[in-house]
């Protein structure tokens, strides 16, 4: 009985030697396949280190904001109206970095896998009214509405509300006598946490707040007109609107329109792949 067992043990032993062969080669076949395939998915790795490495990229930015500006600028711009199609493209290497807006960019890398946002931020700016050259009127009440609104805390206020998730009511002031007709404000609604529409469809945000606070102060009705970021200053200059939120300031500006003492900074981040 022993060497009946004996022989048959070792009758199997090739085969299975055999079959364990096969199967490993097999696995290293799969194996070697996966990791080539993984390989070819695996978008390129990231090049944008520093805001040097930005210039002559495929840079994405939300469509008709002031990054999309910035964009086009520094590289070829890919206007997305989505910000997951943009991050989505970013991660897939259809895209070298992504400009935001820096409250918006921190929403975005906040809890994501796979992007960052580099160290050094791309611009930092102030927040102005742009106003017609001819105007210097308004341009006068509107730097006295913005210092009352400075003093008495409500700018303070109206930022840590859009910037920092801080709990702020404005009251409107009391007592202002109110002038006939309306001042015009040109935004683009588009532009999260600055002017943007809520889910009712009302344009909303820091800008329509501070113009609000202003046109209260001043005692006026406010007429919110929607435009392209691109059109902003045009709208002021040619008489289309009294006034413009949302533009990106130039030096140029200074030469065509009145600019405003400041209301709020703005800042503007690069975000990359890991």
């Amino acid at each position: 009985m022993y060497q009946v067992c004996e022989i048959t043990g070792r009758q199997s032993v090739g085969p299975i030697r055999d079959m364990i062969k096969k199967t490993t080669i097999i696995l290293l076949v799969v194996l070697i396949t996966a990791l080539t395939a993984g390989c070819a998915d695996r978008p390129p790795p990231n090049e944008v280190h520093t805001l040097d490495d930005i210039n002559g990229r495929n840079i994405g930015a939300m469509r008709g904001t002031p990054s999309e500006r910035l964009a086009d600028e520094l590289g070829t711009a890919i206007s997305f109206d989505s910000t997951e199609e943009m991050i989505l493209h970013l991660r897939l290497g259809t895209l070298d970095c992504v400009i935001a807006d820096a409250t918006v960019g921190a929403e975005l890398i906040s809890g994501a896998t796979g992007i960052r946002a580099l160290s050094e931020p791309l611009l930092v700016y102030d927040l102005r009214f742009a106003i017609a050259l001819e105007n210097a009127g308004l341009l006068r009440a509107v730097n006295n509405a913005l210092t009352t609104l400075r003093s008495n805390g409500t700018l303070r206020g109206l930022s840590g509300r859009y910037f920092a998730g801080r709990n702020f009511n404005y009251v409107p002031p009391e007592g202002i006598p109110q002038r006939p007709g309306h001042l015009s404000v040109a935004v683009s609604a588009d532009s999260p946490p600055f002017s943007f529409r809520n889910a009712e469809g009302y344009i909303v945000g820091l800008d329509i707040d501070v113009a609000r606070a202003v046109c209260d102060l001043i005692g006026i009705e406010l007429k919110i007109i929607e435009y392209d970021s691109w059109e902003l200053v045009r709208a002021v200059r040619y008489g289309r609107a009294d006034m413009a939120l949302g533009w990106l300031p130039d030096e140029a500006d200074e030469e065509i329109i009145n600019i405003s003492d400041p209301y709020a900074v703005a800042e503007h981040m690069v975000i990359v792949r890991r």
